[in-house]
């Protein structure tokens, strides 16, 4: 019997044990950078607390602009019917304003504006939709390792979240409120939509919602279309992969069905794009862009060169990777290194190394190339930012190529790498509040 009675306390101990291990581990989870929602909550809660060390996150920061375009469209006008406060990048045309921007965020920005008007915080829209952004990093990471495309353990995809979340220039973005990061925040969105919806579902199913996310992409910031190559790509692989399970059969009608199923919702939106300059400024072609009034620091250059010119490529290509903005200094708010300040990132030069890998590291490569084309060449870098924020158009498909690398390192170099990188934004984006407006 005295042999008996550790064996019952034990058993019962463990039974006790049970639920607290249950609740700690629930609480751990929170903790956890690859736990998608976890990682959301926290960001935003990282995006609220520097907002207020600039000022009010729930306020508007002045530069609201698309709450302005938001009231414009509930009153049937593509001009702005109510000024805001500062005239500062709108276009003024035949005596009235517009925004140069395209119309998307202005849509989502609706709901908001009618029931708050046109002082709803851009600050708190952009904090929340930052964390929304880290979501669908960690969904993405998460299902492309589930389905072979990124193989990498929990804490990999932990650290690499993480290290997006606050160690690219997504942190500073995310962190004000300001129209020219709104835009970057909600097209980074859509691209994010299009590669998770890609990498999840297939069929028709997948086509059109990779075609409708590349389509309100496109009426964000027309080039993140070419973002969409990869999950385009990913498509045919999986159609391919269906036929060879299924036996062969005709190909031209579902390959043609998933095309129409994609392109449709994209020639859409270029269709309204089109139509949306044209209404505004009688050209099609014309964003606003030469009607801007723009600061005086870029006038000289559109009038000599315009808005996109191989004169300014050696100037982006400088304070995009090459440019380093410590100690900080004005000219720290030009740029900054992509793989200085995100050494975790230089994992995509290993990512040729996974044999497994085939074409998907080529496709990413080719679709990073094509968004940044015209970002080189643009007559800005970004200026007032941290870090250069303008790569945050790629950074989807730049952070599946980083985890195709990311596993060729050793665990202590992800770690020290992430921590650099969080250490380097999070200086820097305290920083660039005290910089701005």
């Amino acid at each position: 019997m005295g042999a008996d009675r550790p064996r019952k306390r034990t058993a019962a101990s463990l039974d006790e044990r049970k639920p607290r291990d249950r609740e700690r581990a629930t609480r751990t989870a929170w903790l956890r950078w690859d736990n998608a929602l976890a990682a959301g909550v926290v960001a935003t809660a990282v995006h609220l607390v520097i907002a207020a060390c600039h000022s009010n996150p729930f306020g508007s920061s002045g530069f609201a602009l698309f709450n302005f375009q938001a009231q414009a469209f509930l009153h049937g006008h593509l001009d702005l019917v109510t000024l805001p406060p500062s005239l500062h990048d709108l276009s003024l045309f035949d005596g009235r304003y517009y925004l140069y921007w395209q119309p998307f965020p202005a849509v989502v920005l609706m709901p908001f504006v009618a029931l708050f008007g046109t002082g709803f915080s851009d600050i708190l829209f952009n904090a929340v939709l930052g964390g929304i952004d880290v979501v669908l990093i960690a969904l993405l990471l998460k299902h492309a390792s589930l389905a072979g495309l990124t193989p990498l353990t929990q804490a990999q995809r932990g650290l690499l979240v993480l290290t997006f979340a606050l160690g690219t220039a997504h942190l500073p973005l995310a962190s004000y409120g300001r129209v020219w990061f709104t835009a970057q925040l909600v097209g980074f969105a859509c691209v994010a939509l299009a590669y998770l919806a890609s990498v999840c579902w297939s069929g028709p199913r997948a086509a059109l919602a990779v075609g409708v996310a590349l389509g309100c992409a496109t009426l964000t910031r027309s080039h993140l279309l070419l973002a969409g190559l990869w999950p385009a790509v990913l498509l045919l692989v999986k159609l391919r992969d269906e036929r060879r399970t299924v036996g062969k059969g005709s190909l031209g009608l579902p390959i043609l069905a998933r095309v129409a199923a994609l392109a449709a919702p994209v020639a859409l939106s270029v269709g309204l794009v089109l139509a949306f300059n044209l209404v505004r400024f009688g050209n099609p072609l014309e964003t606003g862009l030469r009607y801007q009034q723009m600061d005086d620091l870029f006038r000289a250059n559109f009038d000599r060169w315009g808005a996109f010119d191989l004169h300014y490529l050696s100037t982006n290509l400088f304070y995009q990777f090459i440019f380093y903005p410590f100690p900080l200094s004005p000219e720290s708010l030009m740029g900054g290194s992509l793989f200085l300040l995100t050494p975790l990132l230089l994992a995509v030069f290993w990512a040729f190394k996974a044999p497994a890998a085939r074409w998907s590291p080529w496709v990413l490569t080719v679709s990073i190339g094509l968004v940044a084309v015209p970002i080189l060449l643009l007559m800005g870098t970004g200026w007032r930012q941290w870090g250069p924020r303008y790569t945050l158009d790629f950074t989807v498909p730049l952070i599946l190529l980083a985890a195709l690398g990311l596993r060729h390192w050793p665990p202590w170099v992800i770690k020290m790498a992430a921590g650099l990188s969080v250490a380097q934004y999070l200086v820097g984006t305290l920083y660039f509040g005290t910089q701005i407006p």
